[in-house]
Parts: structure tokens; sequence; C-alpha cells
């Protein structure tokens, strides 16, 4: 584990990590949970950064059977997802708490919304920079190089950090 920066707390048998025990990654992702021969096994819960998590039965480092949870309590059903579908584009927050008034959108999920960085994208899981092609946590800590796919995505659907004129422009006489 030193090698890979991950640390465990828990029962050990024969040297390897069984029974109940809590295994920290160096990204800050947490499991508390069975281990069994040294991998997730039996029931767990995933601690993400963002406030998420996923709760779910492992098998030989597997995962069956879970439920993911939003970190704003939103929880994600495969068979009677209701969120953002094609006819209800509405945020989590504005389905529990309502919509604003006209003139004030809510451009996020996050009240207020988070601040992008200029010439920057708000890609979900952080800060893309189109010009290095790099994104980045919220913390500023490098996550992955974008590729051509992603890179389009990105700037095809997610929010920029930086105002943009749309909408009728006149012709200007020279």
């Amino acid at each position: 584990m030193e090698y890979t920066g991950s640390s465990y707390e828990g029962d050990f048998h024969n040297g390897r990590m069984e029974g109940k025990g809590t295994y920290n990654f160096p990204t800050g992702t947490r499991y508390d949970g069975e281990m069994k021969d040294g991998t997730f096994h039996g029931k767990g819960t995933l601690f993400f950064p963002n406030g998420s998590k996923y709760e779910g039965e492992w098998e030989n480092g597997i995962a069956n059977k879970g439920k993911y949870t939003f970190a704003d309590g939103l929880e994600y059903d495969d068979d009677e997802w209701l969120y953002c579908d094609g006819y209800d584009r509405r945020f989590y927050t504005e389905i529990c708490n309502g919509l604003k008034p006209a003139g004030r959108s809510q451009l996020t999920n996050r009240v207020p919304p988070r601040e992008i960085p200029e010439g920057c994208y708000d890609c979900g899981d952080g800060f893309y920079n189109p010009k290095t092609r790099v994104v980045v946590d919220y913390n500023h800590k490098f996550l992955r190089n974008a590729d051509d796919d992603e890179h389009d995505w990105i700037v095809k659907t997610c929010r920029k950090g930086w105002d943009e004129i749309v909408g009728y422009q006149p012709k200007m006489d020279a």
C-alpha cells in the first residue's frame, strides 16, 4: 500500500485484509465494509470526496448490487430514473425546492454555482482547460488529459467560465 498511497485499518487474516475494515484510496475515496482475501467482499460503502456514496454488496472485489446516492441526497434508480430525463430537465434542488423566479436562472444543481476559471469549463468532476486539454479537480489537482471525444463533449455540453454574446446581433455599418 505504501506504493499506491492507500491505507487500511481493520481486520487481517493470514496477512491479508479480511473481516471488517476501512480502506482509504489516495484520491480521498474511502471504503467501509467487509473484506475477504484482500478484496471488497460482502456489504460495504464507498464514500467519494464530493459527498456522494455507493452502498453495495461485493463479491471478490466486484459490486453485484447497490445504490448510488449523490451528494445532495438524490438516489440513482436504474429502473425508475425520473431525474433530468427528456421531459423534465429541472435540477434535483429545483424538484425539491421549486423553480426560481423568472430572470433568476439556476445554472447548476449547486447553489450558488461554482466559480469557473476564465477560459475553462466545469465538466462535472473538475475544470477543463481546452488549450492544455487537462482536467483538474475542484482543488486544481491533475485528474487526466482529455481525449478528442471528451474534449468535443465538454466544449459542446458543459458550462463555461466566460460570458459570450448570443442571440440577435445587428450588423454595424462601417
